[in-house]
């Protein structure tokens, strides 16, 4: 079956360059982007119910731009001035770079991986001595604290904030010729939104091994996987897929 319709269960990019919408365009294609999943933070005092005292942390991890917003945002709630002599390790360049909303980069120490967390193990390794705090939501991938575990280091996961389902009902009498999942969260959304769900001649794509577990738990059949060693990112396996579907 020819793909005509896409829904991406992702906020849309903010980047005129984004190879969505190159897609949108080459394949002549509708993409809609609809976030199957948010973010909501928590209250400082749910923070410290957790036993989480700022002021004792020396450096802190840092995963994604959502742990930078909202560690800034609870040091704001508790009035903790964040000290010029906290160490960040982000996660990314894209985290790192993310921090310049919130400190003048020049003048922090600050240490960053490439891509996975065990990329920023060394550098956490090197300063072992520091207290760590890794500021997450409810959701954390376990290679996380194993990792930090492992390197016998002082550390304190906290949850900042929480990831939600949202709600979608708009979407009921919606149909889409394929729906891209990049996380379990939004396979569960999909059914708590639509317990009733049947695939029929939906195509399926998905983004990572976890999140095809999560598809296949819930009677899914997967048709498009990212990535893979010819189609590293989504964006390369539905252009792939709806090259050779449309081509029929």
């Amino acid at each position: 079956m020819k793909v005509k319709t896409i829904l991406i269960s992702q906020p849309e990019p903010k980047i005129e360059s984004s190879p969505y919408f190159d897609l949108e365009e080459s394949q002549r294609v509708k993409i809609d982007f609809i976030p199957f999943i948010h973010v909501e933070g928590v209250s400082s005092k749910d923070v410290r119910h957790q036993k989480i005292d700022l002021t004792k942390y020396t450096a802190i991890i840092l995963t994604s731009r959502n742990s930078v917003d909202h560690f800034f945002r609870i040091a704001e709630e508790m009035r903790f001035k964040v000290p010029e002599t906290l160490k960040y390790f982000c996660l990314s360049e894209a985290v790192a770079y993310y921090l310049q909303k919130y400190v003048v980069y020049r003048k922090r120490k600050i240490y960053v991986g490439k891509r996975n967390f065990s990329d920023l193990a060394p550098f956490i390794k090197k300063y072992k001595n520091e207290k760590f705090l890794l500021p997450t939501s409810d959701m954390l991938k376990p290679d996380i604290p194993k990792t930090l575990n492992k390197l016998g280091i002082e550390w304190k996961q906290a949850v900042f904030y929480k990831t939600v389902v949202s709600d979608l009902t708009h979407l009921r009498e919606v149909y889409y010729d394929i729906l891209v999942f990049f996380s379990p969260s939004g396979i569960k959304s999909l059914f708590e939104n639509f317990p009733e769900f049947e695939q029929k001649e939906t195509r399926i794509a998905v983004f990572g091994n976890t999140t095809v577990k999560a598809a296949k738990d819930h009677g899914l059949t997967v048709n498009i996987m990212a990535p893979t060693p010819e189609t590293p990112s989504m964006t390369m396996a539905l252009h792939k897929y709806i090259k050779e579907a449309n081509k029929k």
